[in-house]
């Protein structure tokens, strides 16, 4: 797969880097580059950073970051079971318990909610640092919620994690996960509450918090702009403006007293002046006939 020439595989983690001085030099490289171009791509374009990953995998199976990198691009494109093998390889390799949570997840992914709740329950949990911990706890929580749990899915998540007024890169995702949870068990006073929680911790927009609160608040949001550039919401203004008014009935003319009296002298005045015209015309006409 083509790679851009600028990528030169130094972007990558040091610790990575230092996995692949095994490898003969060229061959690190190559591997290196591929797996800056899987970290690029796995929000945006899961299926391009699964390919790359396919390509360092065949390069170099054996190192267990690039076991790791193989199966988060798998992940990302919902590729479950594959995902699973490659983190169980990379778990082998290192004996490292980080990717339990992510390992559990893709037991739901695979429809076993009920293997992820075990490996919920595993000895390996307690081996994990406070943000692995409240990945599990999120895990858990979908796991109850697949099993159609809404209360206990709830319950699972209430910890002190969740009760901390302090900001955490994990307390987003938590108030949102408890917030939407005690949504779909139809407590909606509460889940707006919690949805707003999420909103003041989510300060790099890794969740739609904002969009889900003004929902519950019955906001529409519509584009300012329409396909020419124009303002849709001031033309509509507009419109609905003129709509009313052109709704609005005519005003009758107002009359008072001395306006009809007004009136009725002018018509009175206009007949004396016919009447003046008509004789001095016929007396016209008979100096003409003398």
């Amino acid at each position: 797969m083509p790679i851009p020439e600028e990528v030169t595989g130094d972007e990558i983690d040091k610790d990575v880097r230092q996995e692949l001085q095994s490898l003969p030099k060229t061959l690190a490289e190559d591997v290196a580059r591929n797996l800056v171009m899987v970290a690029r791509l796995i929000d945006e374009d899961p299926e391009g950073a699964y390919g790359y990953s396919r390509v360092a995998l065949r390069l170099a199976s054996r190192v267990a970051a690039v076991r790791e990198a193989a199966g988060f691009a798998a992940y990302a494109s919902q590729k479950y079971s594959e995902a699973l093998a490659e983190f169980r390889a990379a778990r082998r390799m290192t004996g490292n318990v980080e990717l339990w949570p992510v390992m559990a997840d893709c037991e739901r992914g695979l429809g076993r909610p009920e293997k992820a709740l075990d490996m919920a329950g595993a000895p390996e949990v307690h081996k994990l640092d406070k943000a692995g911990q409240v990945e599990m706890r999120l895990v858990a929580a979908g796991a109850r919620r697949d099993m159609d749990q809404l209360d206990a899915a709830i319950v699972t998540l209430q910890s002190p994690e969740l009760a901390s007024n302090s900001v955490q890169p994990w307390t987003a995702r938590l108030r949102y996960a408890y917030a939407d949870a005690l949504l779909a068990a139809g407590r909606e006073p509460e889940a707006r509450e919690w949805f707003a929680k999420a909103v003041e911790a989510d300060r790099d927009g890794s969740t739609d918090a904002s969009d889900r609160l003004a929902e519950l608040d019955g906001v529409e949001f519509t584009d300012a702009l329409d396909e020419d550039g124009e303002n849709d919401t001031a033309g509509t203004t507009d419109t609905a403006a003129a709509t009313d008014k052109a709704d609005e009935p005519e005003p009758a003319p107002q009359h008072s007293g001395a306006d009809d009296a007004e009136s009725a002298d002018d018509a009175e005045a206009k007949k004396d002046v016919e009447a003046k015209n008509d004789v001095e015309a016929k007396n016209d006409e008979g100096a003409d006939k003398d």
